[in-house]
C-alpha cells in the first residue's frame, strides 16, 4: 500500500505591520489632559495677566507717568478705578504698564537661565569624566552665592538698570537647571534606546537631539515655571531695594517702595501692586506644580 503526498497550498505569507507611533499633537493632548488641576488653574489666571499686559497700552486709561498734585492720594472712584498716587498718578495705569517691565524680565531671565542650565547640564551628563567633573564644580561654587549679592556688586560696577538686574539673576539662575538636565541626561543615558542609537554610530548631536531632549524637556519646562515665580519675587524685591528698575518707571515694586508712607491713608495703593505680584507668582507656581503631577498615576508623578 501506498501513500500518496499531495502537495500542500502554500499558506499566504501575512504581511507584518509595526505599530504606528502616536503624533506629535497626540501625545501633546493627551500629556495635557493628565495634568493636575492646579495647571488649568495657574493656566487660565496667568493668560489673564498675560493679555491685561499685553493690551495695556490701549487699555490704560490715563499716561502711568503723568502726575496731577491737584489729584493726589484720591480714593477708587468711576474716574479712578484705583484711586490716585501721591504724585497724581493713575494707579490702574501704573499698574497694567508697571507689570510688563516685571514679568519682561523675570521671563528673560528664566528663558536665559534654561537655555543656558539645559545645554551645560547635557554636555556634562554626556562628556562625564573630567568635563563633568569640572562642570559640577562650577555649579556648586555659584550656586552658594545668593542672588542679591551678585546683584550688588554689579550694581558697583555697571549701575542699577535692566542689563543689570537681567544678568545679576541669570549668572546664579541656570544652575539648577544644569544640575536637573544633567541628572536627567545620566538616567537616559542608561536606556537601551540610547546603546542602540550609539551601537547604530549616530552622531552625539542626533541623540542629543532626537533622544535625549525630548524625554527632559516637560520636567524642566515644570521647573521653569516654578523659578518664573521665584524670579517675579526676587525682580520685585531688588527694585524695591532700588536694585533693578529706576524711578520714574513704573514697576510693581517701585509702586510698593512709593507706598509705604501712604498705606495707612490709602491701602489700595499697597494691594493692588502686592496682588498683582502674588497672583502672578501663584499662577506660574500652580503651572509648574501642575506639570509635575499625572492624574492617572497613584502617587501623581
Amino acid at each position: 500500500m501506498t501513500i500518496s503526498h499531495f502537495p500542500s497550498a502554500p499558506v499566504a505569507a501575512m504581511p507584518m505591520t509595526l505599530p504606528k507611533r502616536p503624533s506629535t499633537l497626540f501625545r501633546f493632548t493627551d500629556f495635557i489632559r493628565r495634568r493636575h488641576w492646579t495647571f488649568y488653574a495657574g493656566s487660565a489666571i496667568f493668560l489673564v495677566i498675560i493679555v491685561l499686559l499685553v493690551i495695556a497700552p490701549w487699555i490704560s486709561p490715563y499716561n502711568p507717568a503723568q502726575q496731577s498734585l491737584r489729584l493726589r492720594l484720591n480714593a477708587p472712584s468711576a474716574a479712578y478705578w484705583l484711586g490716585t498716587d501721591h504724585l497724581g498718578r493713575d494707579v490702574l495705569s501704573r499698574l497694567l504698564i508697571g507689570g510688563r517691565f516685571t514679568v519682561t524680565i523675570a521671563a528673560i531671565t528664566v528663558i536665559l537661565s534654561v537655555a543656558i542650565g539645559t545645554f551645560i547640564g547635557i554636555i556634562s551628563g554626556r562628556s562625564r569624566g573630567v568635563v563633568d567633573e569640572v562642570l559640577m564644580r562650577v555649579v556648586d561654587l555659584l550656586i552658594a552665592i545668593p542672588d542679591v549679592v551678585i546683584a550688588i556688586f554689579l550694581v558697583a560696577i555697571f549701575g542699577p538698570g535692566y542689563g543689570t538686574l537681567i544678568a545679576s539673576l541669570t549668572i546664579v539662575g541656570w544652575t539648577p537647571f544644569a544640575r536637573l538636565a544633567r541628572g536627567l541626561t545620566l538616567s537616559i543615558n542608561s536606556r537601551e534606546y540610547m546603546r542602540a542609537a550609539e551601537v547604530l554610530g549616530c552622531t552625539r548631536r542626533f541623540i542629543i537631539f532626537r533622544h535625549v531632549i525630548p524625554n527632559t524637556i516637560w520636567p524642566i519646562a515644570a521647573v521653569a515655571f516654578l523659578r518664573f515665580g521665584h524670579k517675579l519675587i526676587t525682580v520685585g524685591g531688588l527694585s524695591f531695594l532700588g536694585l533693578g528698575v529706576q524711578p520714574p518707571a513704573a514697576d510693581w515694586a517701585l509702586m510698593l517702595a512709593d507706598a509705604q508712607a501712604y498705606a495707612e491713608r490709602m491701602p489700595i495703593l499697597v494691594i493692588a501692586p502686592g496682588l498683582a505680584i502674588f497672583l502672578s507668582a501663584l499662577s506660574v507656581t500652580w503651572i509648574g506644580h501642575g506639570l509635575n503631577m499625572d492624574t492617572r498615576k497613584p502617587n501623581g508623578h
